[in-house]
């Protein structure tokens, strides 16, 4: 089995097949391309992961100039993370592809782009199914990076109200300045879910376009139950608010892993 924190500089790579120990895996011209630049040699051990939750060890057994073979000697199914949704605007390209690196590394369940009204203002925008399939590599890339298990599910551009209907259940945030801090907004729901014995909550989390949401936007969004928090008193880019929001909420979402981390007394207070 592969345990945790063990050989994290190991060369690692994404395959689209599932596999199992023993087998062998084919990967394609990409990844024998990139085994060719790292000069990596037959007999040199490699990582694995699907991203869909398997990560293995094996060897590389065949390199050649448009594919690779690896013996599978260890596998394992990773546990996923507690979800976190992402609807994020859709926007700068180099900046999408920067953000789609960092949401990768921090776990995110699933990335979905919004046509936002200030969104159409961008040039050049990240959209269509060319711009995603490089979203695609770039995550890949992050996962091999970070020896991550899951790849985020990608959804194509959607409109406000597509975007609000598809949610999941769970808790709904929506990035605003002026709103709620987010620890204040997050830490009942965690609370009570812990001391219910449910499941964590399924947190979907919204930010929008550089210069703001449109007014009729964020009314959408707080008619649909989405709660307005904040980070602090500056207004973030956009892409700087995202992997900032994911990442608390991830941290909080860690946190309950101890009994004594979050607690919310009597009068409502946090401590």
């Amino acid at each position: 089995m592969v345990g945790p924190g063990v050989a994290m500089s190991l060369p690692t790579f994404v395959t689209d097949d599932p596999f199992s120990a023993p087998g062998n895996v084919t990967l394609g011209e990409d990844a024998a391309h990139h085994m060719r630049v790292r000069r990596l040699e037959t007999g040199v051990r490699v990582g694995l992961v699907d991203g869909a939750g398997m990560r293995g060890e094996g060897v590389l057994t065949q390199l050649a100039k448009r594919h690779a073979i690896v013996s599978i000697e260890t596998a394992e199914a990773v546990e996923p993370a507690a979800p976190i949704h992402l609807l994020l605007s859709v926007a700068d390209k180099d900046r999408m592809l920067w953000l789609a690196e960092k949401v990768t590394e921090l776990e995110l369940a699933s990335w979905r782009p919004v046509s936002f009204r200030r969104s159409r203002n961008v040039n050049p925008r990240g959209e269509g199914p060319t711009f995603q399939q490089k979203v695609r590599m770039r995550m890949a890339a992050a996962l091999e990076q970070s020896r991550g298990a899951f790849l985020p599910v990608l959804y194509p551009e959607a409109t406000v109200e597509h975007a609000i209907a598809a949610r999941p259940t769970g808790a709904c945030l929506v990035m605003q300045q002026g709103g709620r801090p987010i620890f204040e907004a997050l830490t009942p729901l965690i609370a009570s879910a812990r001391e219910r014995g449910d499941p964590l909550p399924v947190v979907t989390l919204a930010v929008g376009p550089e210069g703001g949401f449109e007014p009729a936007e964020m009314d959408a969004f707080e008619t649909a139950g989405f709660l307005p928090v904040t980070l602090g008193r500056n207004i973030l880019r956009f892409e700087t608010a995202a992997q900032s929001g994911l990442a608390a909420v991830r941290a909080m979402l860690e946190l309950v892993t101890d009994p004594d981390a979050i607690r919310v007394d009597p009068n409502g207070m946090d401590r």
